[in-house]
């Protein structure tokens, strides 16, 4: 299937590592120019160096911590006009509403709930000048399980949600698709570490987090591809028609009501 998305420009936050950085593969692979940020500039400058040499497309990058006063607004200066923006950066803790504390929640929707915010609020109107573009949302079945032992991703996640059907519900007016993807988890080391706090409280054991697996669809976590193939067909003329609304793709985990 021809995507048609060679020569389109792309913004992928947190790109350094786990699905950024799957996504950032799977752009280029379609010929699409990169800019990637992430707080890791060891990371981004061998992701860029990777990519360059496999796929031969031009990759920009901004090292930053993007809840530093400024930085949203210079990652968007450095890129410049892009097609597609990817909101992929943060990290929202697991745990009860007594594990995660005051600070530590406030950290976790500084980066994921407000960097969302911020990078559209300065994007958004310089597609709409050039005639359109698209606005992907990365955020995650938390949201819709609503697990007590992840509670503060299912409200943060729960909120970028709203605010993609929100704001996708009129975007096209403005010729700018916005629209989200759920993902479940992940055979990334983000999932895994989260395993072994689920182990600890539920098995008493953080090791013994590999037993947890048999519980998933299939008994594994998604394959980065499962994942990053849905952006690409979402980013691509092909899902003109698509906005203000939220892909699922965890198996039917959502449907079972637990993440684990």
């Amino acid at each position: 299937m021809d995507l048609q998305l060679q020569g389109k420009t792309v913004l992928i936050t947190g790109a350094s590592q786990g699905i950024g950085e799957g996504l950032a593969h799977a752009f280029a692979a379609e010929g699409c120019p990169l800019h990637l940020t992430a707080r890791s500039a060891d990371k981004l400058d061998a992701l860029k160096r990777a990519i360059e040499a496999e796929h031969k497309v031009v990759v920009g990058v901004t090292a930053i911590d993007m809840t530093q006063d400024g930085a949203c607004e210079r990652i968007v200066a450095e890129a410049g006009d892009v097609d597609v923006l990817i909101n992929n950066a943060g990290v929202i803790p697991s745990g009860s509403l007594f594990d995660v504390d005051a600070q530590r929640w406030r950290e976790g929707w500084a980066l994921k709930g407000f960097g969302y915010a911020d990078m559209i609020r300065l994007v958004y109107p310089r597609m709409k000048a050039r005639g359109g573009g698209v606005i992907l949302n990365n955020i995650g079945n938390g949201g819709e399980v609503c697990d007590p032992n992840y509670i503060e991703g299912a409200a943060g996640n729960a909120s970028i949600m709203a605010m993609t059907r929100a704001l996708g519900g009129k975007s096209l007016d403005d010729n700018i698709r916005v629209v989200g993807v759920n993902p479940g988890p992940v055979d990334t080391s983000r999932i895994y570490n989260m395993l072994r706090k689920f182990a600890e409280n539920e098995l008493g054991d953080a090791a013994r987090y590999e037993e947890l697996l048999v519980r998933y669809p299939l008994k594994r976590p998604a394959k980065v591809h499962e994942i990053t193939d849905l952006f690409l067909f979402l980013a691509s003329f092909r899902s003109g028609y698509t906005s203000g609304t939220v892909f699922t793709v965890d198996g039917g985990i959502a449907s079972r009501r637990t993440v684990v």
